[in-house]
């Protein structure tokens, strides 16, 4: 088994978003704002080549949308998916799976591109996987959510034949399975990846970064604060328990860390970058 880290871009969110209820004055000493409140985020994807299966988790913001889309996110960063795939010898045709852990525009946005006129999906041979709820959800959005789920990034999936729904054992591959979360949205799929005995976890928006570790540190953008918080507790327990490494997908700075618990709860123990957990 191959694990490559993807970096596809950073863009700005509110920092206040991001943080929720934990006042500034706290966060800001965990990732500092700019004079608009935005915080600087990566959009981290992560390759998993497994026997002939090269998959793909996530795929950023993409470059399709206009400029006025593009301009409240401050994008920033010379990394691009394209760029970060092929430094790899990797090309989007040879991508044979793509697991969309949600569908918010910063995890999909790179599924399709635009051509000319037309919309086709970036990946010719790969099958896409989702979660039928979340799926559902994604298409027909609440009003919180509404803003997040683009069309033009989910239904060329569809009516191209290349969308499959996991299963109920939510397994992705014999060394890939996920579990579902649903604080942040309905049935986000969070993969666990087994690498020789060892697990690592591609936390998506469960845990968006080192600095989202103790449970009351829950993103604005969360539609059941509580679930996630309830979610968070349960898996940091199971990552203690089982020495898990976390994958941070939004963390600027940390590609990986492991977590312990303390006398206040869940706390960061350390971080590290993908290739120690690899052993490289």
């Amino acid at each position: 088994m191959r694990i490559e880290s993807i970096p596809t871009g950073n863009l700005k969110l509110d920092g206040g978003a991001m943080f929720g209820v934990v006042p500034k004055s706290i966060w800001t000493s965990l990732n500092p704002s700019d004079e608009n409140n935005m915080c600087n985020w990566a959009m981290r994807c992560l390759l998993v080549e497994d026997g002939d299966r090269l998959i793909l988790f996530d795929n950023g913001l993409g470059d399709k949308q206009s400029d006025k889309f593009f301009s409240y996110y401050y994008l920033n960063g010379d990394d691009s998916l394209k760029g970060s795939l092929n430094g790899l010898g990797v090309g989007f045709e040879d991508i044979t799976d793509v697991v969309l852990t949600h569908l918010h525009f910063d995890h999909c946005g790179g599924s399709v591109n635009r051509v000319g006129d037309k919309l086709e999906t970036a990946f010719p041979n790969a099958v896409y996987w989702s979660h039928k709820d979340h799926w559902e959800t994604a298409i027909n959005p609440n009003a919180r959510e509404k803003a997040s789920f683009l069309k033009e990034n989910m239904l060329p999936i569809q009516e191209n034949g290349q969308l499959k729904f996991i299963g109920e054992d939510l397994r992705i591959s014999d060394n890939i399975d996920v579990f579902i979360a649903n604080g942040h949205t309905e049935a986000m799929m969070i993969p666990k990846i087994n690498y020789k005995g060892k697990t690592i976890v591609f936390a998506a928006d469960l845990i968006p970064s080192a600095a989202h570790i103790p449970v009351n540190y829950v993103m604005a953008y969360d539609v059941q604060p509580l679930i996630s918080m309830q979610e968070s507790e349960v898996f940091l327990k199971e990552c203690v328990d089982n020495d898990y490494t976390l994958f941070f997908e939004h963390d600027l700075i940390n590609e990986c860390g492991k977590v312990k618990k303390t006398d206040r709860g869940f706390r960061l123990d350390r971080t590290h970058d993908l290739k120690e957990f690899l052993n490289i």
